[in-house]
């Protein structure tokens, strides 16, 4: 199969002028039910461009490794999704009890009655489904991979982690969205959710990768942690003490799996690798289901 070069260059920037002029276009009707439409075409800019990108490529290689990320629902290891979901609440309970040492409230354990925000009279919970399926559409299916091609996992994790950042700057200038509360909170606030991204990302980028890039375990994980990060009663100041205790557990990770974060094998064929990897996984299956021979 032809080889495919993958243009980072090309894919951010357009997603970044068209997410952002649809959510300036938002803003300009914020008073408006036109209001919550220029967000969701906002929103879905990474997913749209991300599709038109592989489909117009006529590379059959990166058409075939969309279509499995979407449907390939064997690549989902469960375990992996679990202790994700175990490494979130354990960070959501340290920094709820360092929080409590300091003289935080134990009420923090407990789950809010409503979400924060809401945008344009619109739910927050489908805001939060809609966000976590459609960014990793786009994320996943072709811009984390568009960094990756030309880096390892680590260095990855970080470049991605930062534009996962500055896509959603826009959002802090837009009433009613999540971003938007952290303004009336501080500066402080702003800062700390968009450093938080980066280590949220390398639990992502494990994630991804053990799952054999599979989009559907980072749904799952983006929606849960999504969902949690709004109904855990949390203070926006233990939600700064969370931050860093991602930072911790991210570190862990990268060190329990230098293999993965730093190998280069993937670096400049990483189509070629996946292919390598799937008829790897396919001979040990057929291996594991082959009758036992008299």
């Amino acid at each position: 199969m032809e080889h495919y070069i993958y243009r980072p260059k090309r894919f951010y920037i357009t997603v970044f002028a068209l997410t952002w002029g649809f959510w300036l276009l938002a803003l300009l009707f914020k008073d408006s039910p036109l209001m919550f439409v220029f967000m969701l075409i906002g929103l879905i800019m990474p997913a749209t461009t991300a599709v038109v990108t592989v489909l117009t490529s006529h590379n059959k290689m990166l058409i075939d490794d969309l279509k499995r990320k979407i449907v390939g629902f064997y690549r989902i290891k469960p375990l992996y999704i679990v202790f994700s979901v175990i490494l979130f609440f354990v960070a959501v309970a340290v920094s709820i009890g360092i929080s409590i040492l300091f003289g935080g409230s134990p009420e923090q354990f407990s789950f809010t009655e409503d979400f924060s925000f809401s945008i344009g009279g619109t739910s927050a919970l489908l805001t939060i489904v809609l966000a976590s399926t459609i960014e990793e559409l786009g994320w996943r299916g072709y811009g984390e991979d568009a960094v990756g091609q030309y880096h390892n996992w680590f260095k990855e994790s970080v470049i991605f982690g930062c534009i996962w950042a500055c896509w959603h700057l826009p959002l802090f200038l837009i009433p009613g969205t999540y971003q938007y509360t952290l303004t009336e909170l501080g500066p402080v606030y702003i800062i700390n959710f968009l450093i938080s991204t980066i280590p949220i990302d390398f639990l992502q980028t494990w994630l991804y990768v053990k799952n054999n890039r599979s989009m559907l375990a980072t749904i799952i994980f983006h929606l849960f942690i999504n969902f949690f990060q709004e109904k855990i009663a949390m203070t926006p100041e233990t939600k700064i003490i969370e931050t860093w205790v991602f930072v911790v557990i991210a570190a862990i990770l990268v060190l329990t799996n230098r293999k993965m974060f730093f190998e280069t094998d993937h670096v400049g064929r990483l189509l070629e690798a996946q292919m390598e990897d799937d008829a790897k996984n396919e001979r040990q299956l057929q291996k594991v289901s082959a009758p036992v021979g008299r």
